[in-house]
């Protein structure tokens, strides 16, 4: 009976390792897209470069305090800066994003599968909150101003709204190199292909009618 908890606490915490990027063996691991040179072994998802080649331009990256266009119709614009954007991220476990809203702009309900989400408010005012999984679903919301700081754990659906009548800008640091995105709507109402009308009608108790509108729309 030992051996047989050994074994299940083993497995549970190499399934754990398994969901967070891996710590470094070395200082750094640039990854480089010419995966058949010879100078390129693969680690972590990414072919890396030679460390005797790395350069500073390979940790760098320059215009992140530019205005982005909020003109679109959520009102907001996310720049992500990870791995494929800065290649000196590789095996780091760290990324960065700015985000941009016009006055009520929304980044809407989504999830990070890889990563813990830290924002911090530059300028504006921010409504945000995440929600926790089943059953309890429980609701944590928090108005932020220039300066406040809120947490999204990894996984939970979260989102923020810009409430106010002038633009916002926040800065975010997720801890995964590649912390994924899975927007809620679009992945239900804009799968590719599209799920079963009747299955997102029973799911959310809607008229079909109402299901294909809302596929149109994504």
């Amino acid at each position: 009976m030992k051996g047989v908890v050994t074994v299940l606490v083993l497995a549970l915490a190499c399934s754990l390792a398994s969901a967070y990027d891996p710590s470094p063996l070395q200082d750094f691991c640039v990854a480089i897209n010419d995966s058949t040179s010879s100078q390129a072994v693969f680690v972590n998802g990414k072919f890396c470069k030679d460390p005797k080649l790395a350069t500073a331009d390979d940790f760098f990256f320059s215009g992140l305090n530019t205005p982005r266009d909020t003109s679109k119709s959520l009102g907001s614009n996310v720049t992500l800066l990870n791995v494929d954007k800065i290649l000196g991220l590789n095996t780091l476990g760290i990324s960065l994003a700015r985000i941009d809203f016009a006055p009520y702009g929304l980044n809407p309900p989504h999830i990070h599968p890889r990563a813990t989400e830290i924002l911090v408010v530059l300028e504006g005012t921010l409504y945000v909150g995440f929600v926790t999984s089943n059953p309890e679903n429980r609701l944590f919301t928090k108005v932020l101003n220039a300066g406040d700081v809120f947490v999204f754990p990894i996984g939970l659906i979260h989102f923020q709204f810009n409430p106010g009548h002038t633009n916002a800008v926040a800065f975010a640091g997720l801890s995964s190199q590649n912390p994924g995105l899975i927007t809620i709507a679009n992945a239900v109402f804009g799968s590719n292909a599209p799920i079963n009308p009747d299955v997102l009608a029973k799911a959310f108790q809607l008229d079909r009618n109402v299901v294909n509108y809302l596929q149109k729309k994504f």
